[in-house]
């Protein structure tokens, strides 16, 4: 993650992630409250209670409402949520939820694009008095409303992920991605909160997330190993201002690539019986920018073949072995990059080849 600081020095602890989602059927939820206990414990007689809090951070599928003022946690989970809120407020812990404005507009093609972002929207939602112009907003005030049904509507909330993609799929690109964060940066910047919070923004937010995540599991969606803001060799994927003045995001230094070389599908060759190949290469190397939505979807088959070839020997430090495919691979030094379709070169770090040039 990126942690952009609004205002706490406190140092967090997470007591697992996101335990009460939907898809997990409740079976985290009797070991949360008994886990929160013992390590609290533990740091009491540690003597760092005082600045090492213990927070549980939730998936915004903890609480559920059509308006924002009737925000309330999901009936199952109302008793263990009281307890949880119990907890945390007495021991000046905040409450953490992961809101993603992307997967509401990735899991429903009702959604309104425009919403997703912060530079208003032809859809707001009308809520009472209370108009709602970005989905943060309106996610962050069901919360508020949520916690104000237990009794602790001045809980501090802190946002422990929040981001956009850059691939993988459909509206997951650079120009999306950098739009909806710095449109997020600068919509806490200015301090204005949301309509049942004004004036009083999360007082902690964190960027998801720092770099690419190439073995990420994509079972939620291919995307999900596109959210870093850099790439995995440390450059800036586009320009971004967190608040510091006018300076952007900076680019790693002295990193040390491996040669200007790729391995791509030998042009002369029959590929009929390429799939195995693919198989394996795309188990190992992440090959989800070619999927639909991705950078690299239309860049034909044979491009998919070289792209997933050299993913694969990029990842094995640019082995000779690694560009065989059984005689259907060879290796080029001229660039195969097509278009926004970037084929990658390998980070030499001395320890993995999991970092890539693009």
């Amino acid at each position: 993650m990126v942690g952009y600081v609004q205002k706490s020095y406190e140092k967090y602890v997470a007591v697992g992630n996101e335990p009460f989602l939907t898809s997990y059927s409740g079976q985290f939820q009797s070991f949360v409250v008994p886990a929160l206990l013992n390590l609290q414990q533990s740091l009491v007689k540690a003597n760092l209670a005082g600045y090492v809090k213990l927070v549980v951070p939730c998936n915004a599928d903890a609480y559920e409402s059509s308006l924002p003022s009737q925000g309330a946690f999901r009936p199952e989970l109302t008793q263990i949520m009281t307890q949880l809120v119990s907890f945390l407020n007495s021991n000046g812990s905040p409450f953490v939820v992961n809101i993603y404005p992307f997967l509401s507009l990735y899991g429903n093609s009702d959604f309104p694009q425009d919403y997703a972002f912060f530079e208003g929207s032809t859809h707001p939602v009308t809520d009472g008095s209370n108009v709602y112009y970005n989905a943060f907003d309106g996610n962050f005030d069901t919360l508020v409303a949520a916690l104000n049904k237990l009794g602790y509507g001045q809980m501090p909330i802190v946002i422990g992920e929040v981001g956009w993609p850059t691939d993988g799929a459909i509206g997951a690109n650079l120009t999306a991605a950098r739009v909806f964060n710095q449109g997020l940066i600068n919509h806490v910047l200015s301090n204005k909160g949301t309509p049942l919070r004004p004036g009083v923004p999360p007082m902690d937010i964190y960027l998801f997330g720092l770099l690419d995540e190439g073995a990420k599991s994509v079972l939620p969606g291919n995307f999900e190993r596109h959210w870093g803001i850099f790439s995995f060799d440390g450059q800036a994927k586009y320009a971004l201002n967190l608040g510091l003045g006018n300076r952007l995001l900076k680019n790693a230094k002295n990193v040390e690539y491996l040669p200007s070389r790729w391995c791509v599908a030998d042009p002369i060759k029959d590929l009929t019986n390429v799939a195995n190949h693919l198989r394996i290469a795309c188990s190992a190397a992440d090959c989800t920018t070619l999927n639909y939505g991705g950078s690299c979807n239309e860049i034909g088959a044979k491009g998919n073949i070289s792209y997933a070839f050299n993913s694969f020997y990029q990842l094995h430090m640019q082995n000779a072995q690694s560009c065989d495919f059984d005689g259907l691979g060879m290796v080029t030094f001229l660039d195969p990059s097509v278009g926004d379709c970037r084929f990658p070169v390998g980070v030499n770090d001395h320890k993995s080849s999991l970092a890539f040039r693009s």
